[in-house]
């Protein structure tokens, strides 16, 4: 079954408007000096490093620190021929909105030819404006990014029934995250269901041994330490921080089934969310039992897939696109894409013109150690290392933006000479931007 033209071209239509909202919100968010963690800064230093043809570093993680130590993203390499054309943050930042533009399109169309184009249309806007899309490009770019278009793809192919390009949709997942071996394995379970169990029996094998491998083998090996650091297991075990605040887990669960109307619980797809979700809520990170941040976007493609395909099995569900329309209605209200209609998101920020001035008193290639008020505008023309992790390193400059509230040294000097030795010399001191030399 083939989209028709009109539908193609309306799912282009549907996926340009979100690309282009979602663009522009990551952008004024950048251009407003907005925080919101050391994230993107981390992700431009690993692919600036690609880009220059050497190992993944991040020196925000600590002078020198190997990511592949920390988490197995290595897809992210793929960013690194764009950002040698365009070095500069904002690359990293569009690079997720066109990834979350792919599973748009991917999305809208198969909505749009299984079951209609009204009905399609409908599912297609509601995954365009879902939660987690939402919030993870208020939380600027992670790796997970590149797990929508892919995640996207190898349902299409589920719901057509194409399990062959299932499997060869899925594999890549391996190179987007550790974790996500075991969605992989998921839907090597969900294959097995339909049928097609040698397919099944080797995504569920190959997901599962290579989680296995890169979590007690692979990253130890590029961590000093010789240790996987993000065990998701609470220090209390796992019963005990499965229900620490289970009501808002719950709520997380709830919310993120009904912008489907409830329907994807009717296909057997909604199982790949299972281990994204139990991976969260046995984490001791209150972060992830949530819908804020980066951590839902890889469960809103599997639950709209679900979605259609439950459609697709049964037509009396197609009232379900209704309850979509209506729960990602009510959710868009006071979202970042709502904040495009206020003429405040458009406004000077009171502080941008100080950002701006301290941040031209760096020179270009020197070192410097930052908190993450002004982190992410300095990565591209400079070595940037945390105040958390700096380690070490003896760098040129010391910036904090104090009234970021961020729990950073009121004496920048001070602290400078004291944690690097040498003289360092007040140079900036402004609306909480305070930027010190070494002389």
């Amino acid at each position: 079954m083939h989209a028709s033209r009109a539908q193609h071209a309306l799912a282009g239509v549907l996926t340009l408007a979100c690309a282009a909202a979602y663009g522009a919100v990551t952008l004024i968010r950048f251009d407003r000096f907005t925080i919101t963690s050391f994230d993107n800064a981390i992700f431009e230093q690993v692919v600036k490093s690609y880009a220059a043809l050497g190992v993944p570093v991040s020196d925000v993680k600590g002078p020198g620190y190997n990511i592949l130590g920390d988490h197995f993203s290595p897809v992210t390499a793929l960013i690194a021929p764009f950002y040698r054309v365009f070095p500069s943050a904002q690359t990293v930042l569009l690079a997720q909105v066109v990834l979350i533009a792919i599973s748009i399109q991917v999305i809208s169309v198969l909505a749009m030819r299984r079951l209609g184009t009204v009905v399609g249309l409908a599912i297609g806007v509601a995954y365009g404006l879902s939660f987690g899309i939402q919030s993870a490009v208020e939380a600027d770019f992670h790796e997970v990014a590149f797990a929508a278009p892919l995640l996207a793809l190898a349902g299409a192919a589920y719901v057509d029934r194409r399990f062959d390009r299932v499997m060869w949709w899925s594999l890549p997942l391996i190179l987007v995250k550790e974790d996500l071996g075991v969605t992989v394995a998921a839907i090597g379970v969900v294959l097995w269901l339909a049928g097609d169990r040698r397919r099944g029996r080797v995504l569920a094998v190959v997901g599962l041994v290579a989680s296995v491998l890169i979590v007690l083998v692979v990253i130890p090996a590029f961590n000093a330490a010789g240790e996987y650091t993000h065990s998701t297991l609470g220090d209390r075990g796992v019963l005990t921080t499965f229900f620490d605040q289970l009501d808002r887990k719950a709520a997380t669960v709830v919310l993120t089934v009904a912008i489907t109307g409830l329907a994807a619980l009717a296909s057997p797809w909604v199982l790949l969310a299972v281990p994204t979700l139990l991976g969260r809520f046995v984490n001791d990170v209150p972060f992830y039992w949530g819908t804020e941040f980066h951590y839902s976007l890889v469960l809103m493609p599997i639950v709209f897939v679900a979605m259609i395909d439950a459609i697709v099995r049964r037509p009396q569900l197609r009232w379900a696109s209704v309850g979509a329309i209506v729960v990602s209605g009510f959710l868009v209200v006071g979202s970042p894409v709502a904040a495009l209609a206020d003429s405040a998101t458009y406004e000077e920020p009171p502080r941008a013109d100080s950002a701006r001035l301290v941040l031209s008193l760096v020179r270009d290639g020197a070192s410097v150690e930052t908190d993450i008020g002004l982190m992410t505008h300095l990565v591209t023309d400079h070595t940037v290392y945390w105040l958390g992790t700096v380690g070490d390193a003896k760098p040129e400059y010391v910036l904090f933006d104090l009234a970021a509230g961020v729990g950073s040294p009121d004496d920048v000097v001070g602290y400078a000479e004291q944690a690097h030795g040498g003289t360092y010399d007040l140079i900036y001191d402004n609306d909480g931007y305070v930027l010190a030399q070494r002389r």
